[in-house]
């Protein structure tokens, strides 16, 4: 390695690091200093972050002039930088490249999930001449990523088979905390293979760190085994803000809202701040629970704490304004939110006013509705404001929307109840002692045991 080629690694590690990279590569050449492998790699690597195809497109064409376009690892290099920036140019180069590594497949595997195209992801996998366990993890996380989770575990399980034969094929933590994600979407079946999963995690000695500590977390609460979680929480040796958002969001969805809200608080006291999705599970909490005045108090917390206010916050409190019946308050949110409101949002209110029967309020906004809604994603929205014309005996109207839900072939997505999760106190008496943060756990659940990974995948 050349001494330009050590500075341009130095300066990829700064914090300006695309612009100090390119202004000595920039000097570099008008040098005429000629370009090695190792600097080329460096530039592309730092310069990916910008997300610049232009910038990608001209660094491919220098290398490709000085001789490395072939070169395995500039290649593999140069796929990353288009995966990320132009997805098309990612596809050329990759049916272009003579030596295809394992990086190289694993890249496009990613590539193409990341588009939304898992089954071409699936039909790299398969013709792939040979796999890693970066193949393995890259496809599992695609199909749990674009909510798959029931391929995403069939295949852990197809990997685990493997790995008795192969091993080298064992499982990393990229792969396991992909397939934990998997279980927390999944219920109880979800909570039965977790356990296995974490059964294996536990047998293979390996260390509970944060991001272990977090999605285990993240799969027990949300799975509805709270006191499990805590377990987890409070065997982690280091936590972040990401461990404290998986119990609050968790405990939140299974409607322990005031206890959520003394969780939060005693992650202030630990001198954890907050991001946009633990405020998110506060609100929810708040919503749950109908708790008004701590909802706004939250609600202006967020831009306190030098956050944005996300869609999702505003649909927190419309919500929680509708359940309580404060339409007027609803809508005076919507109207000033400082985001476009979606159609969850107008959902959440129509569903509001036809709860409180004032359907003169919903009247006033469904032409806006209306307008927003699409027939192939918000068929909800349209049988909504259909009800709502029907039980106000606007007999026209309603008709008039049926019909238009026939002609644009709308069709009402059902959707899944979630688990039921215990009345039980989250925090035990006593529980707010922040010195120690001694998080009590529920009652049951005492003979708690790990079942194995044979016991419960393999099915032997």
């Amino acid at each position: 390695m050349n001494s330009w080629a050590k500075a341009i690694k130095k300066a990829s590690d700064s914090v300006a690091a695309p612009n100090s990279v390119l202004s000595i590569f920039s000097e570099m050449r008008r040098e005429s200093v000629p370009t090695d492998s190792f600097s080329i790699l460096f530039v592309v690597k730092s310069c990916t972050r910008l997300r610049d195809p232009g910038l990608v497109r001209h660094l491919h064409c220098h290398a490709f002039k000085v001789g490395l376009g072939g070169h395995v690892y500039v290649a593999s290099s140069l796929l990353h930088a288009y995966v990320v920036a132009s997805f098309v140019d990612a596809c050329r180069l990759f049916d272009e490249i003579p030596e295809r590594s394992t990086v190289t497949w694993n890249t496009m595997i990613a590539g193409y999930t990341r588009a939304g195209d898992v089954a071409k992801s699936r039909e790299l996998f398969d013709g792939m001449p040979m796999r890693d366990v970066a193949s393995w993890s890259a496809m599992i996380a695609g199909y749990v990523n674009n909510n798959d989770g029931v391929r995403g575990l069939l295949l852990f399980r197809e990997m685990m088979l493997s790995a008795a034969e192969e091993e080298q094929l064992v499982p990393d933590q990229a792969t396991v905390c992909s397939a934990l994600t998997g279980c927390a979407r999944m219920g109880k079946i979800g909570l039965l293979l977790g356990r296995a999963i974490h059964g294996y995690v536990v047998r293979s000695v390996w260390q509970l760190n944060v991001e272990i500590g977090t999605v285990l977390v993240d799969m027990y609460a949300k799975c509805g085994s709270l006191q499990v979680a805590h377990r987890v929480f409070e065997a982690m040796e280091d936590r972040n803000v990401m461990t404290w958002t998986a119990l609050i969001c968790g405990s939140s969805q299974h409607g322990f809202g005031k206890e959520v809200l003394r969780l939060f608080e005693v992650m202030l006291d630990f001198g954890v701040k907050p991001n946009e999705l633990t405020f998110t599970g506060v609100l929810s909490a708040c919503m749950n629970s109908g708790l008004v005045e701590e909802g706004k108090m939250y609600f202006r917390m967020i831009q306190e704490s030098g956050l944005s206010l996300k869609v999702h916050h505003y649909g927190c409190m419309v919500e929680l304004y509708g359940r309580m019946g404060l339409l007027e308050e609803a809508l005076e949110m919507i109207e000033g939110m400082k985001v476009e409101p979606n159609a969850v949002v107008w959902g959440s209110y129509l569903s509001a006013c036809r709860q409180n029967k004032r359907f003169d309020m919903a009247e006033r906004v469904i032409d806006r509705v209306m307008g927003l809604i699409k027939p192939e994603n918000d068929g909800g929205v349209y049988s909504l404001i259909c009800d709502i014309y029907f039980l106000s005996e606007k007999w026209a109207d309603a008709e008039r929307v049926r019909r238009l839900m026939l002609d644009r072939k709308v069709r009402k997505i059902r959707g899944s109840s979630s688990v039921e999760g215990g009345r039980r106190s989250l925090l035990g008496r006593g529980a707010s002692n922040r010195d120690s943060c001694s998080l009590r756990l529920f009652p049951g659940e005492s003979n708690y045991k790990l079942p194995s990974l044979r016991e419960i995948i393999f099915n032997s």
